[in-house]
């Protein structure tokens, strides 16, 4: 994260700050960083639930790494479990690229 050391002082519209204020929110942001996201034309991405699609994420690479690691114990029989992989990879690499694009 990026030290800030420069400080800009704005004056707003009452009608202006609290829309500024309101989407801020909305976006689940601080004000500062609304507005420097916004004024260097980055895109601000709002996803609604993904909190849990973290957590049920990191559930299933949980249970994929116990499945592995009593695999090569010899506990249990290996299942095919590449697609699995590979899909988790694809869907952990989609969320990563989209954490990306917000900030």
């Amino acid at each position: 994260m990026k030290r800030k050391s420069k400080m800009f002082s704005m004056r707003f519209s009452e009608n202006d700050y609290e829309r500024i204020k309101h989407n801020a929110e909305k976006a689940n942001m601080d004000m500062t960083g609304y507005i420097t996201t916004s004024a260097l034309n980055k895109q601000i991405v709002m996803v609604d639930g993904l909190d849990r699609t973290i957590t049920e994420l990191k559930g299933i690479g949980r249970n994929l790494n116990q499945l592995t690691t009593l695999c090569n114990m010899g506990k249990i029989l290996c299942p095919d479990l590449a697609d699995v992989k590979r899909n988790f990879g694809i869907i952990f690499d989609k969320l990563c690229e989209l954490c990306e694009r917000s900030y």
